[in-house]
């Protein structure tokens, strides 16, 4: 199977807009939504739950009272204040740092596995997916991450899929590393400002980190023309195919308040705009999807070599 991942440097860029309208697309694919701390692909697509798993977390300290004498020696070694005056633990101060557990001349402390989110398996108008949901305050999201693409990669296996479409989280942090390695084709999606740009470059570094084939995109390429001019320097200097330039509209917002994709929501609007739009995400999938799904040893082995001349939107 192959695997395409969407990403952005910072939030709001349009990846699950993006990834939704591929989805209602694309054909025999299974979805990932690996944006767990704040999954919105799901809001889309109304999926039917088949399976939700606990994804074990960081461990965190656990007295027992049964063997707790109420002397006090954990509270006081404990420099992250999580010990309680009941003796209890605030599973959102501990770090699990065991300093209580040594500590203890009872033996009544001990670290626990925590939950730091559930993964769900679940199933689609388009397709099976998997997604997650980060518990409050909870760390290890990469972790989290990569339970979701084994998920996915479960579904792939189970229903015979051949691509699997990740919605990736923003950032370059560890979530967007476990989204993206071993991924076929990475989408870059951007916007037309100084952070943006910023952002963009980080992100293709990251890529090249992980020596995977980029292609990128341009949301809202019209609110700063000179900044996109410069967006598409950018790539082309730094031998990143610029697949397509898309407008700022509102069908993107009227779509999603409706729980439906771009595509969906222009085959019945009357709005001219939307189909124009729709029309646009269609060309921009169908140039990811030659890419994406060429045998493995024909892919995008250098990136240099598949660019190709963009003509920038008048």
């Amino acid at each position: 199977m192959r695997q395409l991942a969407i990403i952005s440097g910072k939030g709001g860029c349009g990846k699950t807009t993006l990834t939704a309208a591929f989805s209602s697309l694309a054909e025999n694919i299974v979805l990932a939504d690996c944006d767990v701390d704040a999954s919105d692909l799901p809001l889309i697509l109304k999926p039917q739950v088949i399976k939700i798993e606990d994804c074990p977390g960081l461990e965190l300290a656990s007295i027992d009272h049964d063997l707790c004498n109420g002397c006090g020696i954990c509270a006081k070694v404990c420099r992250f204040g999580a010990v309680l005056e009941n003796f209890t633990i605030n599973p959102y101060s501990c770090e699990g740092c065991a300093a209580c557990t040594v500590a203890c001349p009872e033996n009544a402390v001990s670290l626990v596995p925590g939950v730091s989110g559930q993964a769900v398996s679940s199933m689609t108008r388009f397709g099976p997916m998997a997604h997650a949901k980060m518990g409050i305050g909870e760390e290890a999201s990469g972790k989290l991450v990569n339970m979701v693409r084994k998920k996915a990669v479960e579904l792939a296996d189970q229903y015979c899929c051949k691509l699997i479409i990740i919605d990736g989280p923003p950032g370059t942090g560890c979530p967007v590393m476990a989204a993206i390695t071993g991924t076929d084709l990475v989408l870059v999606l951007s916007e037309p400002t100084v952070s943006g740009l910023h952002d963009l470059k980080r992100v293709i570094e990251l890529t090249e980190h992980f020596k995977i084939p980029t292609v990128a995109c341009i949301n809202r390429y019209d609110i700063n023309r000179k900044k996109s001019l410069e967006i598409e320097a950018f790539c082309r200097e730094a031998g990143v195919p610029l697949l397509a330039c898309l407008p700022y509209t509102d069908i993107t917002t009227q779509a999603m308040i409706k729980e439906e994709s771009v595509i969906e929501y222009a085959s019945h609007s009357r709005d001219p705009g939307a189909e124009e739009f729709a029309k646009l995400v269609r060309k921009l999938w169908s140039e990811i999807e030659m890419r994406v799904l060429q045998p493995p040893d024909k892919g995008i082995r250098s990136k240099a070599l598949h660019i190709r001349e963009f003509k920038f939107p008048e």
